[in-house]
């Protein structure tokens, strides 16, 4: 009997280590793009005097010692390290090493309404995205007279709402389809069901 508690002991312990080590790979991920109000850090390997930590402006740019304002939303922090290094190397040092990290991320904020349990604004997890059926999973799930095949999203993209009719229904049902991501200020209406 000890022998039983101990295995099902080591596989809870085994299985919430691995979940622990993905939610830091999602949070630290490759994939995650910086934007406005993020806090980065940034430091040049020898160069203590450039070492800075900025809030990313609503523009997406920061302001970076030597070289001034540079736009990093939209980019990995290795590929924003990698502009600020082609920056400071093409006037300033001989092959700078720069690292930047995101100490900090910014309330990324999306909102479900309609037939759900719990309608409302919900905080992204820090990572850059999220799927439809995980945001609707937030929001409590469907109500009795939801209609999981009639979902709109609205969505602001260079100043225009684009408008987007989604079927859940068939993306619980398919592995590809059912990728479809939220991003930060997407609106989420669940319809209701005619009887």
């Amino acid at each position: 009997m000890k022998k039983y508690w101990h295995k099902i002991i080591v596989c809870v312990l085994s299985a919430a280590c691995a979940l622990h080590a993905n939610a830091q790979g999602a949070k630290t991920g490759d994939n995650y793009l910086v934007s406005a109000n993020d806090v980065v850090d940034i430091k040049v390997f020898q160069e203590d005097d450039l070492a800075t930590t900025s809030r990313v402006s609503k523009d997406g740019t920061i302001a970076v010692p030597l070289i001034g304002a540079v736009k990093i939303a939209g980019k990995t922090p290795h590929e924003a390290a990698a502009v600020i290094r082609e920056a400071l190397a093409k006037d300033y040092l001989v092959n700078p090493q720069v690292t930047l990290t995101v100490s900090e991320y910014a309330k990324r904020r999306f909102t479900v309404l309609g037939q759900v349990q719990k309608p409302g604004s919900y905080d992204m997890p820090d990572r850059d995205s999220i799927t439809l059926l995980e945001a609707v999973g937030m929001a409590g799930g469907y109500t009795r007279i939801a209609d999981a095949g009639k979902i709109v999203l609205k969505r602001q993209t260079g100043g225009r709402e684009t408008v987007y009719k989604l079927n859940a229904k068939k993306m619980a049902g398919s592995e590809e389809s059912g990728d479809f991501l939220i991003l930060p200020g997407d609106v989420i209406t669940v319809g209701e069901s005619i009887f």
